[in-house]
């Protein structure tokens, strides 16, 4: 397994694996697969465009095939620059249960940890996803706090659980 900061080359390839993810999950993530499937090649690549305080993860498999993602985007006005966010995680159904989605959150919260005065790595997760909280829980991160009806896809509300863990 190879993860790495993606960049403008692969950004068709992430493409492809957002848009998978937005189609088998969902209920997991703020936008929606109709939304995303109009962007275009620029906007793409725009969103990957690694900078000092913002990078997107992939995780290839031994065939080169882009199979687990993760984003982090670190706040930037001058109060709230203390903290960081985690935004799109996915693991390929085929690639999960193996460890890539521990293997990818270590390397993004050792990545983040190397930004000067960072000291809370914040996320959400859907209240019912207990496979993903247990992940984060393992990496030390902690709830603190519980949205009520954050999502709502098709007519159905979905809880997020807010957590951090501080570094």
């Amino acid at each position: 397994m190879n993860i790495r900061v993606l960049d403008e080359p692969d950004a068709i390839l992430y493409q492809a694996l957002r848009l998978n993810a937005l189609k088998c999950n969902p209920e997991a993530f703020g936008s929606t697969y109709e939304r995303e499937a109009d962007f275009s090649l620029e906007i793409v690549i725009e969103r990957l465009k690694p900078g000092g305080d913002k990078f997107v993860l992939g995780a290839f498999d031994d065939n080169g095939s882009l199979v687990g993602i993760v984003s982090f985007v670190r706040e930037n006005s001058q109060k709230t620059a203390h903290k960081g966010n985690v935004y799109g995680m996915y693991v390929a159904p085929e690639q999960r249960g193996q460890g890539l989605g521990k293997l990818l959150m270590n390397e993004l919260i050792s990545r983040a940890s190397d930004c000067e005065g960072l000291e809370h790595i914040n996320l959400t997760v859907i209240s019912g996803n207990d496979y993903a909280k247990k992940l984060y829980q393992s990496l030390g991160f902690k709830v603190y706090g519980l949205e009520n009806n954050a999502l709502k896809y098709n007519g159905e509300y979905f809880d997020e659980c807010l957590m951090v863990l501080t570094v």
